[in-house]
């Protein structure tokens, strides 16, 4: 497996941004290469995403989940991955996000943008965009605050 992690600081309250990132269908509006995500239930996302060319759709499932603090998830179909992504508050307007990403590379393309780095890249410039959308609109466009907990059995990021 392949991991990224990449962190960014956004001058916003954590439960701004958190809040923001609960919204999965607004992905795609930062982050390059999703084409839609679709939440299906409240732990199931279905994917539409575009990498080298390629459209794949993907199920994820959210193993984890707890507001202001961490989401957590794993694919269920298609590319084999995991992921989460933590919020820290540094300061009452002030939070840091820090993504880190586990991917087992398909095919040569995806092969080498990992040797390459190019997902870092990726990853970094979506979290970029999140923070600029987010600051400049100064608000979240929506919040879901439920929880999931962590299954019992050790799956989880």
């Amino acid at each position: 497996m392949h991991t990224v992690s990449s962190d960014i600081d956004i001058d916003l309250p954590v439960r701004t941004v958190y809040n923001q990132w609960t919204q999965f269908e607004d992905f795609p509006a930062f982050m390059g290469g999703v084409e839609e995500v679709k939440q299906v239930d409240e732990t199931t996302l279905n994917w539409r995403v575009t990498v080298g060319g390629v459209e794949r759709d993907f199920l994820a499932k959210i193993t984890e989940q707890v507001p202001d603090e961490r989401v957590a998830w794993n694919s269920v179909s298609g590319p084999s991955h995991a992921g989460v992504v933590t919020f820290h508050r540094l300061d009452e307007n002030k939070t840091r996000v820090r993504l880190q990403l586990d991917w087992e590379p398909e095919g040569f393309v995806e092969h080498a943008g990992a040797l390459l780095q190019l997902d870092d890249a990726q990853v970094a410039k979506d979290l970029k965009e999140f923070a600029r959308l987010l600051e400049s609109n100064g608000f979240e466009s929506g919040a879901w605050r439920g929880s999931v907990d962590r299954p019992s059995d050790g799956t989880a990021v």
